[in-house]
């Protein structure tokens, strides 16, 4: 089974006993079509040079497409994705695929995305284990994998290399950038750093600076290093170290709220842990450790809040009641950050039980404000 399927399953699995049927205003952005032979793409530059100065000799980005760019080039919308997803935001590869795209509910034809308006890019962020340029990637000067020797990368790194690939497919302007949680992140710092290439952003339970400093990847290197085949990181030729990144898995999963979305369907508690185990086994095989520190470096050295006055982009804010990790307290600090630097800016709070992952299951709750946002930014 490809990465992309068992995150696919993962999702479904995950969101099991928080999807919401259609209301009134849910039913409308229900397309008549579903995309069920999403193409997998990859893009390759060479010389890429990095903000520490470093250069990376060959550089891929896989991504999906959604839609048809317009002859000028100006209708395209970048979807970013979080910290440990991929690239895979909507459609099936195949019609007998276990799920669709983390974002299925919100892109498509006639969707709050709609993909019969829209060219809509969906790129696995540079470091990520899921075909883009990364720690576990071939090194062309060794013959071997970057492992702990992968460079340091910023979110204006990540950032870039999208600019980069969305330039060479023809993209002259965006509608706007959107995504959850560190694909927020990606929104924030694309309207920081190209102020003039996009009408909007759409950052969704996330916030425009990161938090948890050098401690937090020191301690997640240290988790790593307990295991006897980590290897101070080249953990290739030793099996990995799954054991300890299911564990990792499990912890962050109970953090999201899994346990209790899995509780709705699952009355049973051993027979719920054994799920949740059994999801995170299924990604610790996927993900490269070496990957989670790369990006984790990223995001706690992200800070766009600063830039904010460069902000030139609407901006829709949207968080969910019962997350933990940006929980709706914080909203008021951004949107007065936002407020002070004269961004037009908006707030929605999508009202679950959902926690972090609410943005895919609870789409119908939403999208009719995503997609009267988008549509505003045409105007």
């Amino acid at each position: 089974m490809s990465r992309a399927s068992l995150l696919a399953g993962w999702l479904l699995l995950t969101f099991t006993g928080c999807t919401v049927a259609p209301g009134s205003n849910g039913a409308a952005l229900v397309g008549p079509h579903r995309m069920e032979s999403v193409v997998k793409h990859t893009w390759t530059t060479r010389d890429f040079r990095l903000e520490s100065g470093q250069t990376l000799p060959q550089l891929t980005l896989a991504y999906e497409s959604y839609g048809r760019l317009a002859a000028d080039g100006r209708n395209a919308i970048l979807v970013t994705h979080g910290f440990t997803s991929s690239q895979h935001a909507a459609g099936k590869h195949a019609p007998t695929d276990a799920a669709p795209g983390w974002w299925d509910g919100l892109i498509g034809p006639g969707k709050a995305i709609d993909t019969n308006r829209y060219f809509v890019v969906a790129s696995n962020m540079l470091g990520s284990s899921y075909g883009s340029t990364a720690p576990g990637s071939i090194d062309p000067r060794t013959g071997k994998p970057y492992g702990p020797d992968f460079p340091d990368i910023t979110l204006r790194d990540i950032v870039a290399a999208q600019k980069a690939m969305l330039d060479a497919l023809g993209v002259k302007h965006l509608v706007a950038v959107a995504g959850p949680s560190f694909g927020g992140y990606q929104a924030f710092q694309w309207a920081a750093t190209y102020p003039d290439a996009m009408h909007g952003i759409v950052a969704v339970v996330t916030a425009p600076k990161g938090g948890g400093g050098p401690e937090a990847v020191e301690t997640l290197r240290k988790r790593l290093a307990t295991h006897p085949d980590w290897n101070g990181g080249w953990h290739y030729d030793r099996g990995g170290v799954v054991d300890t990144m299911t564990a990792i898995r499990v912890e962050t999963l109970q953090r999201y709220g899994t346990n209790e979305l899995l509780a709705r369907t699952i009355a049973d508690p051993a027979a719920r842990e054994a799920e949740l185990r059994r999801q995170a086994a299924a990604w610790a095989k996927d993900f490269d450790p070496n990957s989670l520190i790369a990006l984790r470096k990223a995001s706690v050295r992200f800070d766009a809040a600063r830039d904010a006055a460069r902000i030139r982009a609407k901006v829709l804010y949207v968080l969910s009641r019962t997350d933990k990790l940006f929980p709706p307290s914080i909203a008021p600090g951004v949107m007065d950050t936002l407020g002070r630097a004269g961004v037009q800016a908006s707030y929605f709070e999508i009202d679950t039980e959902c926690g972090h992952v609410a943005s895919g299951p609870e789409w119908a709750k939403w999208g009719p404000t995503l997609q009267k946002f988008v549509e505003g930014l045409d105007r």
